[in-house]
């Protein structure tokens, strides 16, 4: 018999569809929090640095919260906001995984 699963991507969007946090930003968040770089974390992902600026920027404008706490001497960190995002997109990926995996048991055996 062929051994087959269920693979899911979870976004959440703003009303217009525009991502507010999905897999692309939850890792940004953690690198920045890794690396304590903007610069560090675009060249780990192979981004422009504006390109995860524009992105970081979209999420606070939409949340209205800063998430990403920059200091020329110090570097980045994410903000008690940020880790809070973090924590729950990620408590909320993994209960929606859990889901699937039981939907996908209950219909596929």
């Amino acid at each position: 018999m062929l051994s087959f699963r269920l693979k899911s991507r979870h976004w959440v969007v703003d009303e217009k569809g525009d991502i507010i946090i999905g897999e692309g930003r939850k890792e940004i968040l953690e690198n920045i929090r890794k690396t304590g770089s903007i610069n560090k974390t675009a060249k780990v992902m192979k981004m422009s640095y504006k390109a995860v600026w524009s992105k970081i920027k979209t999420t606070e404008q939409f949340m209205r919260v800063k998430l990403v706490d920059t200091n020329r001497r110090r570097g980045s960190r994410l903000t008690r906001e940020g880790e809070d995002l973090l924590r729950k997109y990620s408590r909320l990926k993994r209960r929606c995984l859990e889901a699937d995996d039981k939907i996908f048991r209950s219909i596929f055996g």
